[in-house]
């Protein structure tokens, strides 16, 4: 299940990097990440510091 930012997302940039597949891309007004290419590594939850990145399904 591919995630998704939600509206609690602040713009850090800490999730960007952390992405292996490139997926988060700026939004406005905070960041989204493209659904077709999100592998669902987790890696952008983990970092985030104010839990905006979650799974799909649990929106």
């Amino acid at each position: 299940m591919p995630y998704i930012i939600t509206n609690e997302c602040i713009m850090c940039d800490i999730c960007v990097p952390e992405c292996p597949e490139n997926a988060i891309a700026p939004g406005d007004p905070f960041y989204i990440i493209d659904q077709d290419i999100c592998n669902d590594c987790e890696n952008c939850a983990e970092v985030c510091p104010v839990e905006a990145c979650l799974p799909n399904d649990k929106i």
